[in-house]
Parts: structure tokens; sequence; C-alpha cells
């Protein structure tokens, strides 16, 4: 219990910085919302697991030396971020394309059969596996929670609790934003909702690839 005292307002503070993450915009995010919007609740909802694992992989592998091998290896990160930037300007293809469509196109409030769950569970891992900005957060978590001498038992209470968090937070997202009232005011602004995603993909995309 003295153990657990000790060690647990760092754990807290590392879930806090994961809530932080979560409700401030980035391309998971918006991702998700485009994904939801268009092709329905059970389509968003894989896509919100497919994140969920993600950061879950994410989390093992920072709490495994991610950030000692980013130091040694510093191409790493680049390849990375080069990867996410690539990853992020076809996010803002489909986006246009589908900013170029018809307005009378529609959303669907629950099931898509053109695509399968694995489809967008693929989707949604790629998205987060790619993402410098997951991967530089949980630098910061497990940096903020897991201090030096800490037993495995408080990095593993961090990385499964984060990853619980994402994984729950990007479902309710997923919900929320294929609500019936969310997607009547898709169905009248849909142009105007995919051309302001695709140019935040773009932009941040280009901003992986060109900054250094």
């Amino acid at each position: 219990m003295a153990e657990l005292q000790m060690y647990l307002p760092g754990i807290l503070l590392a879930y806090a910085a994961l809530l932080v993450g979560l409700i401030s915009p980035g391309p998971a995010l918006m991702a998700l919302m485009g994904v939801s919007l268009g092709d329905g609740r059970r389509a968003g909802r894989f896509f919100a697991l497919g994140i969920g694992s993600g950061s879950f992989c994410i989390g093992v592998i920072t709490l495994s030396g991610l950030s000692a091998l980013l130091v040694a290896y510093a191409d790493a990160m680049y390849a990375i971020r080069i990867a996410g930037g690539c990853y992020l300007l076809w996010l803002a293809y489909k986006a246009f394309k589908s900013a170029a469509r018809p307005a009378t196109v529609a959303a669907k409030a629950d099931n898509d059969p053109r695509q399968s769950p694995a489809h967008y569970y693929s989707r949604g891992l790629a998205l987060h596996l790619t993402n410098p900005k997951a991967i530089l957060t949980w630098i910061a978590i497990i940096s903020i929670g897991f201090q030096p001498g800490a037993p495995l038992w408080v990095g593993m209470a961090i990385v499964a609790g984060c990853g619980l968090l994402s994984t729950g937070i990007h479902l309710f997202y997923a919900t929320a934003f294929s609500t019936r009232p969310v997607i009547a005011l898709y169905r009248r602004m849909a142009r105007w909702i995919n051309g302001i995603l695709g140019l935040f993909f773009a932009a941040i995309g280009l901003k992986l690839l060109f900054n250094r």
C-alpha cells in the first residue's frame, strides 16, 4: 500500500497528460470525425478501436525504450514523420474527393456495407502508429509517470490505463459524431466539412514533411 501511494500521483498525472492530448484536436480526432460522419457509427467505432490499439502499441514500445532508440537513431523519428506526412496527405486527398461529390451524398447512422470492419480498424491503427504527435505524447506520458527506479508495474499501469482511456474516449467520439443531429448537420454541410478536413490534413501533412 505504501508503494502504491508513492507512485499513484505520477500515474494519475500521466493519465491527466493523456486526457489533455485527447481533447486537443489532432489527426486522429479529425479523421475519426470524418469516418463517423461519412461512413456511420459502426465504421467510426472500428476506426476508434484501431486508434486505441495503436495507442496500446505505442505505449508498450515507449515503455520498452522508444525514447532511447530515437535518441540513438535520429533518422527513426524522421522516417516516422515522413510516413505520417504521406498518410495525412492521402487523407487530405480522400477528404477533397468527398468534398467534390454532389451535395446529395448522405451520411449513414449505422452500418456501411461498402467496407469491412477490418478496413476501418486497420486505417485507425495505421493513422495512430504513424502519428508523431501520439509518439511524442507517449514519450512525455512515460517520462512523467515512470521515474527511474520505479517498478515495472507502474509503467504497465500507465500503459494499460492510458490505452483504455484512449480507446474509450475515441469510441465516445465515434458515437457522438454519428448521432442524428450531427449527421443532419453533416448532410447540409458535407462539402464544407470535408473541405475543412482536407485543408487540415494537408497542412499537418506538409508540416511533417518539410519542417525540420
